[in-house]
């Protein structure tokens, strides 16, 4: 366990005023910390109620729900106690003045709990990435893939891999050793290879999934596109059900873009309002069109729009998406039967249309509800293998590409290079170490824990 003179503390709960406000502190003054306010220690991990007087002048500051975990058992594996106090701004500042005032105490920085857990081995690093991931969970697509890493669901299984490497490299490194010993068994190179082997079948397959994980934490990427004037902002305005931009009649109104998160049954969407794509002699303009084009380029999805009163509208949606679906807009505007048939791709003419097409008008609603139910449709299907995979973050996916490099490199000096395969199983394993936080992780800690919020 890792020790430090320095006891911290912070709010750990929500922004106030609210119910209840919890005080968390950690370290070797905890007790002594708790006892100068409340008169006493608690039972450990029981509830009890307590009046909390400011050491020295014995003012009462509130009555409040007092714990006391004692180390190792507790969130940090230090001494940790914990206030439950009423949640009024004035009631916290008074409780956080009387600890700022006892020696030894110090208010904690962003994450300096979660990182005391992670030195004292109370989680390890994919859980600490899992947790972080929680917090900041906004739908439940997010939320059930960040529980699932913070409980272990990669750890678990890299642990795994790296016990059965270790195994392995121990019969290669036996087998060097011992060589000239006669009661060594033969073929332990050979043996080592069989374990290594479906191993790095199973990591490749892990490497092989689509590398969506960051997409999860942002949203699925939706731009709304098309040429001036055919409703983007009108649109955007009625997916979000708020006036998110600015609407008129006038082209070339939208000269930025706008973003919009959403939840749409359960999975995060970002919706992209972008400027009218037309040539253009105004700079502004053209900047948003510049602007425009290249978030385009980069979207999960665009939605190309075209407006139904015009004729003559552009009607292609950009070359090389490979997924476009076309949208007519202001479809009650329109005379004769429009409303009523479907798109598809075909009636665009464009490459990267996709066989989804759309008629809707944004101002009666007509067809919202089938684009809608699409969209998040396509996000559920967008996002499935991330739920069901194990890989969340870039760090994580780079320590494990590196180890599958490694067992095949080793897999690859076969039989007669013994020296060389025990190197490579050894880098192996150190990189599998670093997913879970094992080996060679400080240049790392600072990155993750500075995204923390204080109390946590």
């Amino acid at each position: 366990m890792i020790t430090t003179r320095e006891t911290i503390f912070a709010l750990s709960s929500g922004r106030l005023p609210a119910a209840i406000a919890v005080v968390r502190i950690s370290g070797p003054q905890a007790g002594g910390a708790l006892k100068a306010l409340i008169g006493r220690l608690p039972e450990p991990r029981r509830g009890a109620l307590a009046r909390i007087r400011r050491p020295g002048t014995d003012e009462l500051l509130d009555e409040a729900l007092a714990l006391w975990f004692p180390a190792p058992r507790s969130e940090t594996g230090e001494d940790v106690a914990e206030l439950q106090l009423h949640g009024g701004r004035a009631v916290l500042a008074a409780v956080l003045s009387a600890l700022g005032e006892l020696p030894g105490l110090r208010p904690a920085g962003p994450g300096e709990f979660t990182r005391r857990a992670f030195l004292n081995g109370q989680i390890d690093l994919a859980g600490v990435e899992g947790l972080g991931d929680l917090i900041g969970a906004e739908t439940d697509a997010q939320r059930r893939v960040a529980l699932r890493q913070m409980k272990g669901a990669l750890s678990s299984q890299v642990e795994n891999w790296r016990g059965r490497l270790i195994e392995a490299l121990a019969l290669v490194e036996a087998g060097i050793d011992f060589a000239d010993e006669g009661d060594v068994p033969e073929g332990l190179a050979a043996q080592a290879q069989a374990v290594v082997r479906p191993m790095a079948d199973q990591i490749g397959r892990l490497l092989a999934q689509p590398a969506r994980e960051e997409r999860l934490r942002e949203g699925l990427t939706v731009a709304i596109a098309g040429p001036p004037n055919a409703g983007k902002s009108t649109l955007l305005n009625a997916l979000a059900r708020r006036d998110a931009a600015i609407v008129s009649d006038i082209p070339g109104t939208t000269r930025d873009v706008i973003e919009v998160h959403l939840d749409l049954e359960g999975y995060p969407v970002a919706l992209l309002d972008t400027a009218g794509i037309r040539d253009t002699s105004d700079p502004v303009e053209r900047e948003g069109v510049r602007r425009a084009e290249a978030r385009v380029a980069d979207a999960d999805l665009v939605l190309w729009l075209r407006d139904a009163t015009d004729p003559h509208a552009a009607a292609l949606p950009p070359a090389g998406r490979a997924v476009v679906w076309p949208v007519t807009t202001k479809s009650d505007l329109e005379e004769g039967d429009l409303a009523e048939r479907e798109l598809s791709g075909s009636d665009f003419g464009g490459e990267g249309a996709s066989a989804e097409g759309h008629v809707i008008s944004a101002r009666t609603g007509s067809g919202m509800d089938r684009l809608v139910g699409a969209i998040a449709a396509y996000a559920r299907d967008y996002f499935e293998p991330v739920e069901s995979g194990l890989i969340t973050r870039e760090r994580q996916r780079a320590a494990l590409s590196e180890a599958n490099a490694h067992l095949l490199r080793g897999l690859e000096h076969g039989i007669g290079a013994e020296e060389l395969v025990a190197e490579d199983f050894r880098l192996a394993a150190r990189a599998l170490g670093r997913v879970s936080g094992r080996v060679d992780v400080e240049d790392v800690l600072d990155s993750i824990f500075r995204d923390f919020c204080i109390g946590k």
